[in-house]
């Protein structure tokens, strides 16, 4: 059993520098994708490894970047202070170099589509991610409330492409005005991601290729300058299988 470890910066280092055991592999996703405990000398948590080499060939994504895109969107979330998205990094385990992201322990039986009329800014939050960061698997499923009863978003393998290929089931803010505070968040983070001098600019752009780094930017001026949440686009906008 892990042991609770409450503190975001408690947790990375575990990440980073425990010791990984197998628990076994999760048999819903499409990719290799295991349980693991993670023990230090500070604590034990349990996490979610995908392997890069597990990852299923996709036609319009790279092969082995999808554990990349799991960090970036970890990365994205923070810098924009949602942190929506579980403690997430990138390092070497049983099956090789792959995504590691903190478990976060939820109610199975709750996701967006049992969700409805609740956590609404929470949710709004997610939409607009994804919006941003160009979500093209947005499943019900992937939406967790967790014990703290936070709202988390998680598998975030296939974003940030150039080409628009948002698929997701949250649509029902679409057209609605983005709150100021949502706003204001995007507006820091449009400054920060054209300073580009941080540290964590610099890792972003190792993890995407500059198309994808300038298509976010763009999606970004185009949220901000619109200010409201989007409508769906032309092609299929609902993932498969919705939950």
């Amino acid at each position: 059993m892990a042991m609770l470890v409450n503190s975001k910066t408690a947790i990375l280092n575990i990440l980073e520098k425990g010791q990984l055991q197998m628990e076994g592999l999760v048999p819903w996703g499409s990719n290799y994708t295991f349980l693991v405990q993670i023990a230090h000398d500070s604590g034990q948590v349990a996490a979610i490894y995908k392997p890069s080499k597990g990852e299923r060939p996709l036609w319009d994504f790279t092969r082995g970047t999808l554990c990349l895109r799991e960090r970036a969107a970890f990365l994205t979330s923070e810098v924009l202070g949602w942190q929506v998205v579980p403690p997430t990094i990138l390092r070497d385990g049983p099956h090789g170099w792959g995504s590691l992201q903190y478990y976060v322990e939820h109610d199975p039986q709750e996701h967006y589509l049992t969700l409805q009329g609740r956590s609404v800014d929470q949710l709004q939050i997610i939409a607009l991610f994804d919006a941003l960061i160009n979500n093209a698997d947005r499943k019900s499923g992937h939406v967790l409330l967790g014990i703290d009863d936070r709202l988390w978003a998680i598998d975030h393998g296939v974003c940030f492409h150039a080409d628009y290929k948002l698929r997701s089931v949250i649509w029902e803010f679409a057209g609605e005005p983005i709150p100021d505070h949502m706003k204001a968040n995007l507006v820091t983070f449009q400054s920060w991601l054209c300073n580009g001098k941080d540290p964590v600019y610099a890792e972003l752009s190792q993890l995407l290729d500059p198309r994808e780094l300038d298509a976010l930017g763009y999606r970004l001026q185009r949220l901000i300058e619109k200010g409201i949440f989007p409508y769906p686009g032309s092609g299929r906008h609902y993932p498969w299988p919705l939950v």
